[in-house]
């Protein structure tokens, strides 16, 4: 009996691929079933928002000359509204870019749309990727599908949240300090930072440079894995920080970790970690142990560093990076008394709040007589929290688990200082300053939320990283979504 397009939307990408394959069902009728979700459960006070931009029309054109033999053929997508593309809006959440659309393509809508992927919408975000919440939208928050009084995580939340609604089986994000691993856990779906380089950050709009990285949310470990294959790989022509590598092959049929070594860095593991969620935690350790894996105490002394460090080197690169959004080139333009009169005037009604609040910090911390104090010295101990990685790798450990976040989802509205905001980045950051991949899979429910579970590989170590989290999905099965 064949499955129905809303099944298959809940099937995977790996079932819709196939079907469209086999001539079981068209890509068109899969696009038109995203929309149909999409209506049913996005839009409305109380809908959840994760969806900024869409053309019905523009996609049904693009499946016109989509590849039926594609790796995702007739597979509907989601990219996160940083992401350039030449169909849709790229707004970042702003104001400011509001109503541009980009004249280029990003390498990674290429990619998708050359393996038959079908772009169906924009995700909301953080504005310009500066937020855990995706409540710092200039188009108002996401909701989280799990409980439309939370919020999705964020930055990343509108990618998140369309993929645990439905509309989509895969969907990209960006991450700077964990902004696609956060939103995964709290929607309780999977969420891959890869190693910096491996995927293109051509067309990505740039938030903090030596950061940022473009991942991948799948609904399953399977979704996340076929499309990692597709969008990675090298792209030195356009991207200077592309690895000259091509895209691993990360599906496996195999469960089995015996001869793995999984570090549980103790550091992740703080007294103050909730109860329930070290239940959880605990849970998944055994089941990697009960596929052989074997799980060692490990340290990584420069952890509680991170998150400093990391709010010094954001900031400070978002405050140059920003610097071309000034209302001459492109984008939003207010009139002002002047030249400086038209910057200030356009940036002041075009930039919210917490742009501006990382703007100012940044550019504080590489102004004269402060660089060295604090931008040079966050790049020293950013060394050091890297070298801590390396230590371990060293050890003989393949790769570390830990906890995505410290507790579920919070209500929306109900965090309102910013410091408080930037501790949703405690467990994510440090993979990002050291440049190596990381994934969130579900691991259970507190409260009826959905938490993560992490894993940490070695640079370049998806593989590996990916093996786990297949052993890990199939041996919670049931148990990560109780």
């Amino acid at each position: 009996m064949t499955a129905t397009p809303e099944a298959l939307l809940q099937s995977g990408a790996g079932a819709i691929a196939a079907a469209v394959r086999e001539g079981k069902v068209r890509s068109r009728t899969m696009v038109e079933a995203s929309f149909a979700r999409a209506a049913e459960v996005d839009a409305g006070p109380s809908g959840l928002n994760c969806i900024l931009s869409a053309d019905l029309n523009g996609s049904l054109q693009l499946v016109e000359s989509a590849p039926v033999g594609g790796a995702l053929a007739g597979v509907p997508v989601v990219l996160k509204d940083n992401i350039a593309t030449t169909m849709l809006s790229t707004s970042c959440g702003s104001k400011i870019l509001e109503g541009y659309v980009s004249p280029y393509e990003s390498t990674v809508a290429r990619k998708l749309r050359e393996a038959g992927a079908i772009l169906v919408g924009k995700g909301n975000m953080d504005e310009f990727a500066m937020g855990s919440s995706t409540e710092f939208s200039a188009y108002g928050p996401a909701r989280n599908p799990i409980d439309r009084t939370r919020v999705p995580g964020g930055s990343s939340g509108g990618s998140a949240a369309s993929v645990a609604a439905g509309i989509v089986p895969i969907a990209l994000g960006s991450e700077t300090g964990g902004s696609v691993r956060q939103p995964a856990a709290f929607c309780g779906i999977v969420g891959v930072k890869p190693t910096y380089g491996r995927i293109s950050r051509f067309g990505l709009v740039a938030f903090a440079s030596s950061l940022d990285n473009i991942g991948v949310f799948g609904r399953t470990v399977d979704d996340a894995a076929r499309a990692m294959e597709v969008v990675s790989g090298d792209d030195t022509a356009n991207d200077a920080t592309s690895a000259p590598l091509d895209a691993p092959a990360l599906r496996t049929d195999s469960r089995d970790l015996t001869g793995v070594v999984i570090g549980r860095p103790k550091e992740y593991f703080p007294a103050s970690l909730p109860t329930a969620m070290q239940a959880h935690c605990d849970r998944a350790l055994d089941a990697l142990r009960a596929r052989g894996a074997e799980i060692r105490d490990v340290s990584l002394p420069h952890t509680d560093l991170a998150l400093p460090v990391y709010y010094i080197i954001a900031p400070a690169e978002c405050s140059a990076n920003l610097a071309r959004f000034d209302g001459v080139r492109y984008g939003l333009r207010v009139e002002g008394e002047g030249l400086r009169g038209m910057y200030e005037a356009t940036r002041s009604r075009g930039f919210g709040a917490e742009v501006t609040r990382r703007i100012l910090l940044g550019t504080y911390v590489l102004s004269a007589g402060y660089y060295d104090a604090y931008y040079r010295k966050a790049m020293d101990v950013r060394a050091l929290i890297a070298r801590d990685f390396t230590d371990v790798w060293a050890s003989g450990v393949h790769a570390l688990f830990t906890p995505t976040t410290a507790a579920p989802a919070f209500t929306i509205g109900a965090i309102s200082d910013p410091y408080e905001m930037y501790l949703c980045d405690l467990f994510t950051v440090s993979a990002n300053l050291a440049e190596v991949p990381a994934m969130s899979i579900p691991i259970g429910r507190v409260g009826g939320l959905p938490v993560g579970g992490q894993v940490i590989a070695p640079r370049f170590g998806e593989q590996v990283m990916f093996r786990i989290a297949y052993a890990l999905e199939s041996e919670l099965g049931g148990a990560a979504h109780a």
